[in-house]
């Protein structure tokens, strides 16, 4: 046993036989995690947690895609508040983009665009062009089949809770709730995969 690895669960030696493996004579904790073995410069190698398994995404073509990464490094951008990845069951990767207002309202501005709400903005063919080109910018990052190929920008903000009583769209560590978004924005979704 490692001593890293806890020795199981108290009385419960079916839920430890569940969580508990061994590979190659060690003993593995099973805690749902994606990642990936990344050796240091003196040859010891760490594990670098890069999503939740029950958040990887798949494919109609089989293929799994995790969306953690990609949604932190398009969030990198300024002009990007919130995403979500899409593409569970669907041939392609898709993103509903929120865009960060006030930098998109100075970006319209320095642009000679002369739109006041963020509704206005989403739609305007010359924003659309914008966010394509931030897409554009970070898609080389990503394998093939982890890249945008259609986005939806959305006037709205998703938050942790909602006054209207409605259920939202993060939790309150700012996680998404990615049911909730999926539920709440399926016209949106249906219309990206229709429009490609």
């Amino acid at each position: 046993m490692d001593r890293n690895v806890m020795l199981g669960y108290y009385r419960k030696p079916d839920k430890t036989v569940e969580i508990m493996k061994t590979v190659d004579g060690k003993q593995w904790l099973k805690t749902g995690d994606v990642g990936t073995l990344i050796t240091a410069e003196n040859g010891v190698k760490f594990l670098k947690i890069t999503d939740r398994k029950k958040e990887l995404l798949k494919t109609s073509g089989g293929k799994y895609v995790a969306p953690s990464p990609i949604e932190g490094k398009l969030k990198e951008d300024f002009l990007i508040e919130q995403i979500m990845v899409v593409g569970d069951n669907h041939k392609f990767i898709t993103a509903l983009i929120i865009p960060a207002e006030e930098a998109l309202k100075e970006w319209c501005g320095r642009h000679h665009l002369d739109l006041s709400s963020l509704k206005e903005m989403v739609k305007h063919p010359t924003v659309i062009e914008k966010y394509q080109s931030v897409v554009n910018k970070y898609n080389p990052e990503f394998n093939h089949v982890d890249q945008i190929k259609a986005f939806k920008l959305l006037p709205t903000t998703w938050e942790t809770t909602k006054a209207d009583g409605t259920e939202a769209e993060l939790t309150p560590t700012m996680k998404l709730k990615r049911r909730v978004i999926l539920q709440k924005y399926e016209k949106e979704i249906a219309e990206m995969y229709a429009e490609k």
